[in-house]
Formats: C-alpha cells, structure tokens, sequence
C-alpha cells in the first residue's frame, strides 16, 4: 500500500497533469487527491467511454493524460480505445481497477469481468502491468508505461487491487453553479443537405478553429470539400466528437467545433452535462440531425422528438440555437463565435449523402499529429 501523493508525484513530474474518469472505491484515494490538489486538472466524465475520448482531446492540446475507471467500466471503453486510440495513436494512461480480481469475493456482477480483465486488455491490444504496490516500485512501473507509449504511441494500463493506494479524504466543491442558458430560434424554412451545411460552415468558420467531424457521412463529405490542417475526421468511436471537442477545449484557447450527428449525439448524451458543468466558453456544438443512420443505409434515429438545443441548454450550455436553413445556420455559427459559450447548434439536415462520396486519403494518424501542430502552432 502506497500514499496517493507518493504515485502523483512521480506521475506528475513526468509530465501527466490531465486527469478525466469514472470513480470506483478502488480508485477513491486517488481521484480525491486529483480533485482536491492544484497541481492536477480532473474532468469527472458521464461514462467510460467519453472519458477516453475527453482524455484524446485533451492529448491533441498537448497534454499527457490519465484515464481512470473500474473494470466494469472498461467495456464501455473498448470501443473508442480500439477505434479512436488505435487509428490515430494516441496514448494515455489507463488505471483500471481490478473489481472480483483473484481470490477476491466481490459483488455478482463483477464475477465474469474480474475474470478476464488483463484478457480483456490483451485481447483490445492495450499492454498492461500491475498497479505498484510499493514506493520502490512506483520509478520502474512509470518508466515501463512511458516507454511504451513513447513507442507504441499507443494506451498502457495499470490494473489495480483494492487496497493498493492508502484512503485520502476530498476537498472539493460542486462542479459548477446552475447556469441559465438562452434558446434561439433561426429558422427559415428550406431544409438542406448536409453536404450544402457543411459547405456553407465552411464560408464562415474561423481559420483559427479547431473542427473534429464526427464519424461517417459528416467526415468523408468535410473532407470531400476541403482538407484542412484545422481538421480533424473522426473514424469510428461513434459519439465522440463532442467529449473529444471538451478535452480540446479546456486546453487551447482556439475557438473548437464538435461537428456531430443525432445518432452519435443520443449514443453519449451525458456528453452534454459533462460540456455544461465544465463551460468551456470557446466550444461550439453543431448536431447535424436528418433523423436517419445515414451511413448504414438510412434506418431511423429515435431523435425526432429531441430538442437539442433545448438539451444543451439544460446541461448547462451558454445558448442553444434552432435552425433549419443555410441562412440561420451561418448565423447561429457566426453569433457562437462572437460570444461566450458553450454553444449547442441544432440543425435540421436532409436525409442522404453525395453518391460516390470519397473517404479521407489522410492516415489516422497523421490526420491527428497534423491537427496537433494546428492546435499548438
């Protein structure tokens, strides 16, 4: 058993000062230490999953980042550490607790996960190595995960057992007081295609932002368009572009754009409370909504009845706009980035894409180191 203080440090000096995650008891003595300590920046995620993606933003910023979550946790998390951490290299350290770990009798529902959790991890390609125990194992345990994601370019994760951090107590306060939030309507009536939406944000975006296109259709038809270093086309990870926008954000005072669909929207709405509570006022939120899973061949999104804007502002944004045409959607676009935020755009789209619509020629992962420099330059 070690003190908090006595992994923080050594974490800290080797540079990871961003912390994001999902508590567990395990982990307690940790994240209370994070959250009641200067020297740390901790974003408390809805879930696993988006944390991962907060954790990707926020490396894109320059930042080296720790993820945290129980091993329950972990599932939530496989598909953005193998479809956004994979394709576009992006490392972190992962501390994941190790709930029904060996000869520990534990709660039901962490029976089976407790069972194959470094499978788990090896199967999704993540390295791992048990969380030190020791203060005279903590030096060798960090270079071993440093240099692996020096290599690798690639997660590492430490699987920790109960007990192995010393119980700390919490100083924090809430997150963030009650905002109120204002609703805008610029709606003129002639719904557009997504592709004619982008190509008028396109007019109007500055060229100091940072834009992340969320996955499928937005991305392929933004690249189509142009290719610029201000971009970024997410593949995969699938509702995380807003989360992803969030660590983004809170580490550059660029102005950023989450371009996202209703579909990847709905599938990490807790996003939204997590940008509302944590107020980055240089983030803009555009949900690009045409009701449909457009590249899967259009079946329906259960959105139709889904106020966004109205959402956002309930979580805390700064505005929410309504539109349905080009003409209010420049507007919207043009207003966010004269004011505070966050901003949540809502904007009504056709269903369907450009036929023969190319895909992005750009590696992953050269997509993310050029968006890095962008972000740094």
């Amino acid at each position: 058993m070690i003190p908090a203080d006595a992994f923080l440090g050594p974490v800290r000096d080797a540079g990871f000062d961003f912390f994001t995650g999902v508590p567990c008891s395990y982990l307690t003595p940790l994240i209370n230490r994070v959250i009641s300590g200067d020297a740390y920046k901790y974003v408390a995620a809805a879930s696993e999953g988006e944390a991962v993606a907060i954790a990707s933003g926020a490396w894109l910023a320059g930042k080296k980042t720790v993820f945290m979550c129980q091993n329950s946790g972990l599932g939530n998390a496989v598909n953005p550490l193998t479809s956004l951490n994979h394709p576009f290299r992006i490392p972190t350290l992962a501390i994941v607790t190790w709930r029904g770990g060996p000869g520990l009798k534990d709660e039901p529902q962490h029976e089976l996960m407790g069972r194959i959790t470094p499978d788990l991890l090896d199967v999704i390609r993540v390295p791992h190595r048990l969380f030190p125990k020791r203060l005279e194992e903590i030096e060798g345990a960090l270079a071993e995960a440093t240099e692996h994601m020096n290599t690798n370019q690639l997660p590492f994760a430490f699987i920790m057992n109960k007990g192995d951090v010393m119980e700390d107590t919490l100083e924090a306060e809430a997150i963030s007081a009650p905002r109120a939030g204002v609703v805008e309507d610029r709606l003129d009536g002639e719904i557009p295609t997504r592709f004619d939406a982008l190509q008028r944000f396109l007019s109007v975006v500055p060229e100091a932002a940072g834009v992340i296109a969320t996955t499928g259709k937005c991305g392929r038809e933004l690249f189509t368009l142009a290719d610029r270093d201000q971009h970024l086309y997410q593949v995969g990870s699938m509702g995380c572009a807003a989360a992803m926008g969030l660590g983004v954000a809170l580490n550059t005072e660029r102005p950023v754009v989450a371009l996202d669909g209703d579909g990847a929207a709905l599938m990490k709405l807790g996003s939204l409370a997590t940008i509302g509570a944590y107020a980055p006022s240089n983030l803009v939120h555009v949900v690009l909504d045409n009701g449909t899973y457009d590249s899967t061949g259009g079946q329906p999104v259960p959105s139709g009845g889904v106020d966004f804007a109205a959402v956002g502002v309930a979580c805390g944004y700064a505005h929410g706009y309504r539109c349905d045409g080009l003409d209010g959607f420049e507007a919207a676009v043009q207003s966010s980035m004269r004011r505070p935020g966050p901003h949540l755009i809502h904007m009504k789209i056709l269903p369907g894409s450009k036929t023969d619509l190319g895909r992005p020629t750009i590696k992953p992962e050269d997509v993310a180191r050029r968006f890095k420099r962008f972000l740094a330059s």
